[in-house]
């Protein structure tokens, strides 16, 4: 749908090199244009840099985006059993790192029959409609990056907690 009522847009898929021309045939499949796959990393990094929008499995990625300043969403599903097992025994109501951590849904989440194509259309859709929104959501991730972002590199700070534990 995107792709068709959006002419002007290009779609990139970042994926492993293992799924790469899997993607590429269901893309050319179903005649979609405007559209590339990488799996290089150092290109992924260059195209975010680029990016209006992200799509986002929830993850470290999800984080890169939201340094980048990047608007996005989060995708995530996993199959039945992995998912009715983190349920049981995970109390938390959020995939993403960011909505975690403020326990309130910051970046749209599409978890599990939610994650689907046209709900991942409908959803970059009406970000991408309303700039109010995503000047929301990016004024709020900075503000959650800023809080938790340490003045030391991961490694000091490790080393620190890991000392106090050994004192």
């Amino acid at each position: 749908k995107m792709n068709e009522k959006e002419k002007h847009f290009n779609f990139v898929f970042h994926s492993t090199e293992k799924y790469k021309d899997y993607l590429l045939s269901i893309l050319n499949k179903h005649n979609i244009l405007n559209v590339e796959v990488i799996s290089d990393e150092k290109i992924k990094n260059e195209i975010l840099k680029k990016s209006i929008f992200a799509v986002v499995k929830s993850g470290t990625v999800s984080l890169e985006v939201c340094k980048l300043n990047i608007p996005s969403i989060i995708i995530y599903k996993m199959n039945f059993i992995n998912f009715f097992l983190a349920k049981l025994f995970l109390k938390i109501k959020f995939v993403n790192m960011i909505n975690i951590i403020k326990n309130k849904e910051i970046i749209p989440e599409l978890i599990q029959k939610d994650c689907n194509s046209n709900e991942i259309f409908n959803s970059v859709y009406y970000f991408l409609k309303k700039p109010e929104l995503i000047k929301k959501q990016l004024t709020d991730v900075k503000l959650i990056i800023n809080e938790i972002k340490s003045s030391t590199s991961s490694s000091k700070e490790a080393s620190k907690i890991l000392l106090n534990y050994l004192t």
